[in-house]
């Protein structure tokens, strides 16, 4: 591991820490609906833990009735494959559970851990599965419970899950998800009219492995112009190789009105371009707004940060404060080339469906990383 490496590790678990420590009410949740519960969801993921608390309502796959109440996550790269990426995820993933379960009060049953796709997919590229079940076991020793159940998901059924969780009944049928992780991308839509047989999209790319890609292209030359410059030869390869064929073989160009981008790299570009929806969890966008933030975030980074984002804010009369507090968010996760690989990769994506006789209504879908534990938790109440 290098030292700057080790340094983000050890600032991450100082971010988790500063998490853990504060006396937390446990009855003071702004619940939005009648009849609602509350549950947990723990993923790890390629680029670090999430955990999601959420108010579920009545049947919210149909209504779409979740509201998250909490939502943190702390960086620990577990898809590097080394023994100190390991342990700060073990400590995370145990930690935020032991938070959920002591200091939320959320009942065992209604705490849902999973690994992500994106981690097994890399695990499997890497011949890496066996640190999939050495984390899992450690994890069930942590936390004394040994029956938990910890699924590896597969990329079809969380792409399935997210499609489910994320875009409303009223569109099911008409809207192309994507969900462009650190490790990967997938999603799908469903074309015969039921939520069984899902068309699956997946590409081996996402924002953390095209910057990693981008960054080892760099070699000793580290400047943001040669790091631009590199990262147009990977988003090209990438675009050439594999982007072009999965999005025809998909077929949902043809059968899709509605593109709807959730990750990362969509909840940071909603957030720093359009400050003044901060309040909306879905937020419409043209692939001309994407590419004005890509060319301004290269040019002037300053610009996004959340201070300038406040003032801005504050000169329009908008909510200054929780703009700049989910600024604040994003350029804690994403530094400047993470952004432009990101942003970049999307922009890739999005092109291919900018025809000349129809065009697409594209979405940026903040709250994303809800998606697969609302249809999951609703699927299991459900029945």
């Amino acid at each position: 591991m290098t030292r700057s490496s080790a340094r983000n590790l050890i600032i991450s678990m100082s971010c988790l820490m500063s998490f853990l420590i504060p006396a937390f009410a446990q009855n003071n949740f702004k619940l939005k609906y009648q009849n609602s519960q509350v549950y947990a969801g723990i993923e790890v993921g390629s680029k670090g833990i999430k955990m999601s608390l959420i108010e579920i309502g009545r049947n919210a796959q149909n209504s779409g009735a979740f509201n998250i109440l909490k939502d943190t996550s702390v960086n620990t790269d577990f898809i590097s494959f080394t023994k100190p990426t390991f342990d700060a995820t073990l400590n995370g993933f145990s930690k935020l559970y032991q938070v959920a379960l002591t200091d939320y009060k959320i009942p065992g049953e209604k705490i849902y851990t999973v690994i992500s796709s994106g981690v097994k997919g890399q695990a499997e590229k890497d011949d890496k599965m066996n640190w999939i079940t050495q984390l899992i076991d450690a994890f069930k020793r942590n936390i004394n419970e040994p029956a938990r159940s910890v699924p590896v998901i597969d990329v079809v059924e969380e792409a399935r899950l997210s499609h489910l969780g994320i875009i409303p009944d009223s569109r099911r049928y008409t809207t192309f998800l994507i969900d462009i992780g650190s490790g990967n991308t997938k999603g799908g839509y469903f074309p015969n009219g039921n939520t069984r047989d899902l068309k699956l999209f997946q590409l081996n790319w996402g924002t953390k492995s095209t910057h990693n890609a981008t960054d080892k292209r760099c070699d000793n030359d580290k400047s943001l112009a040669n790091y631009s410059k590199q990262l147009g030869r990977v988003l090209l390869s990438a675009e050439n190789a594999e982007i072009i064929y999965a999005v025809n073989a998909s077929g949902s160009y043809n059968m899709s009105d509605n593109i709807a981008f959730s990750g990362g790299i969509a909840w940071s570009i909603a957030t720093l371009a359009f400050p003044e929806l901060i309040e909306n969890s879905v937020v419409p966008v043209t692939y001309e707004d994407v590419v004005k933030f890509a060319e301004r975030l290269e040019r002037n980074p300053l610009s996004y940060s959340d201070s300038a984002i406040a003032s801005a804010m504050s000169a329009s009369g908008g909510n200054a404060a929780l703009a700049s507090k989910e600024a604040k968010r994003v350029n804690q996760v994403f530094d400047q080339r993470s952004l432009m690989a990101g942003t970049g990769l999307l922009l890739k994506i999005m092109r291919q469906f900018e025809g000349v006789w129809e065009k697409k209504q594209f979405f940026l879908v903040k709250n994303g990383q809800v998606g697969w534990i609302s249809a999951y938790v609703d699927n299991h109440i459900s029945k």
